[in-house]
């Protein structure tokens, strides 16, 4: 891929990462377990992982956040480090936002069809929860095509190069 391609998708991941991460900044200074609590009467162990998953994508983006901006800043832009931050990101962010490790919750990968938000939790959630992933879903969703091509390639250059 072009180093114009491959720079002008880190500056739009750049871009994509800085408001994610204030949203996600936003709604954890506003979120307490106590505050989801009286929201929502629900499983409090369940709301912990909830406020956990979202601390860690929150460092996951500051991290692919500080990654991007190291390599604008570089005086030649080094397209593999770009490209190795781009799958990093995809997989870190992306990936664990649709699908965390802990299964907090799950992407519905039939709401693509319906028009719906696609983000299921395995229980009842605070909406302000719900409100959070719904609207960062669409972004996410529009980086994860963006980003998709590097789930293969990346892959394959590193295959190759063994």
């Amino acid at each position: 891929m072009a180093n114009t391609m491959v720079k002008s998708q880190i500056e739009d991941v750049k871009n994509f990462l800085e408001t994610t991460v204030h949203t996600f900044e936003d709604f954890l200074n506003d979120t307490t377990l106590a505050s989801m609590l009286a929201e929502e009467q629900g499983d409090e162990s369940y709301y912990k992982t909830i406020l956990s998953n979202v601390r860690k994508l929150l460092v996951y983006c500051e991290e692919g956040l500080e990654a991007c901006a190291i390599i604008l800043q570089s005086e030649s832009f080094p397209k593999g480090a770009a490209e190795k931050t781009l799958y990093r990101i995809y997989h870190q962010c992306v990936e664990e936002f649709f699908q965390p490790k802990s299964d907090a919750w799950f992407e519905d990968s039939r709401a693509a069809y319906t028009g719906k938000n696609s983000i299921k939790f395995q229980e009842t959630v605070p909406s302000s929860v719900k409100e959070l992933l719904k609207g960062l879903e669409g972004s996410f969703q529009n980086i994860r095509e963006e980003l998709e091509y590097y789930e293969t390639d990346y892959r394959t250059k590193m295959i190759q190069s063994k």
